[in-house]
């Protein structure tokens, strides 16, 4: 070989060399973060970037990623930071297994300081919600591509901060992975991940602190994956505990979870189903999901609410346009106190224990302070067309008012914002009171209210044994319509038209005018009408009208054994005010009549009475008034004596029906006592 073959074989092996030392000595895997910032970009459609990139070779490589932010979608201004920063995001790569199995397997992904700002803008698109493009199709025929497996995950001093208006929400989290313990440990798990959050939520002050099971361990369906949960919101205190079989799908779940809080209509903004104001509750059962169905279920729970308790299911279909609810529910004891937010009045008593102070004095003065009778809260719309609902809902007894009112059961139907009651019931002894109800949004906040209401066959016995003090027997009946367009009860009944007729054979004025108003001051009314405390009725007639808020008294007869009772006058429900008038007729000598009518007048809640009655009347004033506060309810053309049996005042109803109706106002109803001037 000559000198200068041997020079050529030098330089040609030489060079390969030189490059192989060079390449060692200057190699920098930062070469590769074009590639690797062009692959994650396209992966989640948002833009990736990394500062350095650190890779050690070996059986298990690991790779180290420094500076890795993820940019904001377009549409936010530059000042706004970005989706997510990391300092340090390292990754250990299992090259045997992929060798030997194919499977890409990663024993380990460790976060350090990672910063997540959640941000959300008015028109509602917000910069968290991301698309990960979907892998691409295997070949026909071929079998699918394994799953990565996933170890362990580590998170070190992560931070995150959420500002989204439309929730009305600005909250700021830490989240790390510690040792399990607890409940965690028990399922086998040796990390846990920790969150601590503190802000605000739907305008109210929150705080949670969550405890799971190992994040990469979502995908191992052999292990159940523990949760703790634990939320305040305002005071509202939600309680999340047990763990999800398979928590992607949310299926296998043994989760209890606990509400509790001063108010349900707070549990709004959580849980996005409006429920009106209530007293302080607790509730506590099962949470659950069904795949099948794709509802979320909360199943067997029990607790209080008030003074009432509560049990049942509900389940919910989040998706969709609107949430789908339906609630069968049933309560051992009600007190109709706790359901004063269903009619827009205040909900509760002073007395009811699990309210907080402020509550209690609320139900104390909220009387005192309204100078109407009726409720006046106006309706809230968005939150009746916030979600579809369907209750089924029976309260086996009933407490409260001194109504002896023996059962509640509801039949309630919410879609896109039309309520129907069918039928709304109340039992009492072997009567019952239901009718059907229908709420219909309209215009400017304004609902379209429409109501027939019957009165079967009620018991007067059964009420006035709820006294233990009268005796007696009859039934009452009628039937009640209105018809009214308002935004609250009182602007209903304000301007709304119908009437009701109601009738009663047999029983006890005193028990009867005492127990059906649910007031104390009936014996003074007796008193002042020249009728004794207790007095055999042999029959009671109400007949009256309702047009554009105005009750008229057609008929108002009351026939006793010792006086013949007769009323007459108006009732104004958008001012609220009483014009009335009642005289007494004795029948027997015994007995004397009042020398002039008595008169009532001023304002439903605060009545006076003529200046020739007693002192005393000024509390019985208002029983009188009974007929008319139930009166907006409806109107019936006929007074139909469905009772069965025939009574000697038949005669006189039938010829105050007859007169009425076909007289003009005013004119002397004949065997009836004329109320002189």
């Amino acid at each position: 070989m000559t000198r200068r073959t041997g020079t050529k074989i030098g330089i040609f092996l030489g060079i390969p060399v030189l490059i192989i030392v060079l390449i060692i000595l200057f190699w920098s895997w930062d070469w590769f973060i074009p590639f690797v910032d062009a692959q994650a970009s396209a992966q989640i459609g948002r833009k990736v970037t990394i500062s350095h990139l650190h890779v050690r070779l070996g059986r298990t490589t690991r790779i180290v990623a420094d500076n890795v932010v993820v940019a904001n979608p377009t549409g936010f201004e530059a000042d706004v930071p970005p989706l997510a920063q990391i300092a340090h995001l390292g990754v250990d790569l299992d090259v045997m297994a992929y060798i030997h199995t194919r499977i890409v397997s990663i024993p380990l992904i460790d976060v350090d300081h990672p910063v997540m700002e959640l941000r959300g803008l008015a028109d509602g698109t917000n910069n968290y919600t991301v698309t990960i493009k979907p892998s691409a199709p295997t070949k026909p025929g071929a079998p699918p591509a394994a799953s990565p497996k996933l170890g362990r995950l580590t998170i070190e001093a992560g931070q995150l901060h959420a500002e989204i208006p439309n929730l009305k929400t600005d909250l700021t989290a830490q989240i790390a992975t510690q040792s399990a313990e607890g409940v965690v440990a028990q399922n086998g798990q040796t990390d846990e991940i920790t969150a601590q959050a503190k802000g605000t939520y739907a305008k109210q002050p929150v705080t949670a602190d969550l405890r799971a099971g190992a994040i990469l361990t979502v995908t191992d369906k052999t292990k159940p994956f523990p949760i703790d949960l634990k939320i305040t919101n305002g005071q509202t205190h939600v309680a999340l505990v047990g763990t999800v079989q398979d928590p992607l799908a949310f299926a296998g779940t043994d989760l209890n979870l606990t509400l509790s809080g001063v108010d349900m209509e707070d549990l709004y903004p959580l849980t996005g189903i409006p429920i009106p104001k209530t007293p302080a509750y607790k509730i506590t059962g099962k949470l659950n999901y069904v795949r099948e169905t794709k509802r979320i279920h909360f199943d067997d729970f029990k607790g209080v609410v008030g003074n009432s308790d509560v049990e049942g299911t509900i389940t919910e279909q989040p998706e969709g346009t609107k949430p789908d609810v339906t609630m069968d529910l049933k309560s051992r004891r009600v007190d109709l106190a706790d359901l004063g937010g269903f009619i827009g009045t205040n909900p509760g008593r002073p007395t009811t224990k699990v309210s907080t102070t402020a509550q209690r004095r609320e139900a104390a003065t909220t009387n005192a302070r309204s100078s109407s009778l009726l409720p006046t809260t106006p309706f809230n719309l968005p939150k009746l067309n916030a979600a579809n609902i369907h209750l089924n809902y029976v309260g086996d007894k009933i407490e409260g008012r001194s109504i002896p009112l023996d059962s509640l059961i509801v039949k309630l139907d919410i879609i896109d914002g039309a309520i129907n009651l069918h039928p709304l019931t109340f039992t009492i002894g072997k009567g019952k009171v239901s009718g059907d109800i229908a709420l219909t949004p309209e215009a400017e906040k304004q609902i379209k209210a429409k109501a027939d209401i019957h009165f079967d066959q009620v018991d007067l016995s059964r009420i006035m044994a709820s006294t233990h003090l009268f005796k007696g027997n009859g039934a009452i009946g009628g039937r009640a319509v209105l018809d009214a367009t308002g935004d609250s009860i009182a602007t209903w009944l304000g301007n709304g038209n119908g009437g009701l007729a109601i009738y009663m054979s047999g029983g006890n004025l005193s028990a009867l005018l005492i127990d059906i108003s649910g007031l104390e001051f009936g014996n003074a009314l007796l008193s002042a009408l020249g009728v004794p405390r207790q007095t055999n009725v042999e029959c009671f007639v109400g007949d009256f009208a309702l047009t554009h808020g105005l009750v008229t008294t057609r008929a108002l007869v009351v026939d006793t054994a010792e006086a013949l009772i007769v009323g007459k006058g108006t009732l104004d429900l958008k001012s609220q005010t009483i014009d009335f008038q009642a005289a007494t007729r004795s029948k027997k000598f015994s007995i004397g009549s009042l020398p002039t009518p008595l008169t009532i007048s001023g304002t439903l809640k605060h009545p006076s009475i003529g200046v020739k009655v007693a002192p005393l009347v000024a509390r019985g004033g208002l029983a009188v008034v009974l007929g008319f506060v139930a009166a907006p309810l409806a109107i019936l053309p006929t007074i139909d004596f469905g009772t069965g049996e025939v009574h000697k005042c038949d005669q006189l109803v039938a010829t105050i029906r007859s007169q009425v109706r076909t007289g003009t106002p005013g004119a002397p109803v004949k065997g009836v006592p004329v109320i002189k001037k």
